[in-house]
């Protein structure tokens, strides 16, 4: 009888290791990257025509949760859509809001100001400026209606939480480095759930308005949630806010510790709202 040569014996034995090493393993297919598409929008609020920018996943299918994106003070500009294409490559349905119409924009703060300040008198304004926002997303087939967040910065962060407290129809509301003082708050007309992401070192914001903002909202047991980031100026999102305070002689720059931790916050308040 012959007998087996045991280096063949071991090279069977590797071959069956191998083959069932391979089969033990499950390959998920490879995740598709996002191919956003964007779409600049024109829609009408109180007789005056509004340029937004939406974007959104193509490769995603089926409806999903919206976010509105409400500008700076220096208007709807490449910032605010940077933030919309992340959101949207997050798996949202994202809107860049224009507050000023035809997507006006500011060169310098004394414009800015100009443009800004109709709405720090009328908060009221706002809320409706974002309401047209609102419906215009509602119309993308890709939006689920139910579930529709809106954030802002700096001014728009000040607009997000005025227009939340004269009851628009958002699940919630995110407020990056945002003015604080505004409308009362009313238990009745208050629907969103709250963010506020503030900057420890903000010139912009008195702690007056701080104190104001927490108690005014504890009064009435609404659901917020309030961060503070040391060191943190005003803009602190923006990473241009550097250059921009250097230019114009402005307390703020970018704080990028600050930026990354405020961005988390808000996916995490996010999923929270969608049950993601």
């Amino acid at each position: 009888m012959n007998k087996l040569n045991p280096m063949k014996i071991n090279s069977y034995k590797a071959i069956a290791f191998l083959a069932i090493l391979i089969s033990s393993f499950s390959f998920a297919p490879e995740k598709v990257k996002p191919m956003l598409k964007e779409e600049v929008v024109t829609y009408i609020s109180e007789g005056v025509t509004l340029k937004g920018f939406v974007v959104y996943d193509e490769n995603q299918s089926g409806k999903r949760p919206a976010i509105l994106v409400v500008h700076e003070w220096w208007g709807l500009n490449e910032y605010a859509k940077s933030r919309a294409k992340q959101l949207a490559s997050m798996g949202y349905i994202a809107m860049a809001v224009d507050m000023y119409g035809g997507g006006t924009t500011a060169l310098n703060p004394q414009k800015a100001q100009e443009l800004a300040t109709p709405f720090y008198k009328n908060p009221q304004l706002g809320k409706n400026r974002l309401d047209a926002a609102l419906n215009k997303v509602k119309e993308f087939s890709q939006t689920d209606p139910n579930k529709i967040v809106a954030i802002g910065y700096c001014f728009g962060g000040s607009v997000v939480l005025n227009s939340a407290k004269l009851g628009a129809d958002l699940k919630g509301v995110v407020s990056f480095h945002g003015g604080l003082a505004g409308v009362q708050v009313n238990k009745e007309l208050l629907k969103a759930k709250i963010l506020v992401c503030h900057g420890g070192a903000d010139k912009f914001v008195p702690e007056k308005d701080v104190i104001h903002f927490k108690h005014s909202l504890d009064s009435i047991g609404a659901e917020y949630t309030f961060k503070v980031y040391a060191n943190a100026t005003h803009a602190f999102t923006n990473p241009e806010s550097t250059k921009t305070g250097k230019q114009f002689n402005m307390p703020i720059e970018y704080n990028e510790s600050a930026d990354r931790a405020s961005w988390i916050e808000m996916q995490k308040f996010l999923n929270s709202l969608f049950e993601k």
